[in-house]
């Protein structure tokens, strides 16, 4: 029996998961990052080479992924972006699972998953809960628009291939709404964290 809960964290792009990822980092969980494990992934010969097969030999120049040109291939439409889950997916997971087994060694007893693929991957099936964030469109366009430095059609384009709203919160056991709001986001966030305990138990019950 595992001695941890695992609760996964996913979201449209641009719906504020990151924000949400925080404030549970500030009240005691250990954060894992499906962002910052498709980055390590990238160092894989063979998750070059794969991409390299399939959306053209100049996504990977000196063995340095160009992410931007991989971006406007994959995002191109619902196809495209299932071939590059196909391809990092099963990366992605091996990764994940090492660095819950490493938390779990060091006896941590409440874990967050950030993913935005975690429906796509599978992985939502071996969490103990799934949350959920979702925002209204133009909030999103606006925080895709000036985060990754892209166009109104750029960023209508990775919206256009992600699962909608609906889908989340039906998919999910608990929605977030992200009104752009801070402190009602931080309110309802550390209302899930205590309902949490009550429902899972303290740390030293688990």
């Amino acid at each position: 029996m595992k001695k941890y809960k695992l609760i996964g964290l996913t979201g449209a792009t641009g719906a504020g998961k990151s924000e949400v990822a925080q404030i549970f980092r500030e009240n005691g969980y250990e954060v894992i990052y499906a962002d910052f494990l498709a980055r390590e992934i990238m160092n894989n010969p063979a998750v070059l080479s794969a991409l390299r097969s399939s959306f053209g030999e100049d996504v990977v120049q000196d063995n340095v992924l160009d992410r931007r040109l991989l971006a406007q291939r994959a995002f191109r439409n619902s196809e495209t972006k299932k071939l590059l889950d196909r391809i990092t997916h099963p990366f992605i997971s091996t990764l994940f699972i090492e660095e819950l087994k490493k938390l779990s060694s060091k006896g941590a007893k409440r874990i967050l998953f950030d993913a935005s693929q975690l429906f796509e991957s599978g992985l939502d099936v071996i969490c103990d809960c799934v949350i959920s964030v979702t925002a209204p469109e133009q909030i999103r366009l606006r925080r895709i628009t000036e985060r990754d430095g892209l166009t109104e059609q750029q960023a209508r384009e990775r919206m256009s291939v992600q699962y909608t709203d609906d889908y989340f919160r039906e998919n999910s056991d608990f929605t977030i709404e992200n009104n752009d709001e801070f402190s009602a986001l931080k309110r309802e966030v550390i209302k899930f964290i205590r309902n949490s305990e009550v429902r899972f138990g303290s740390d030293e019950n688990t």
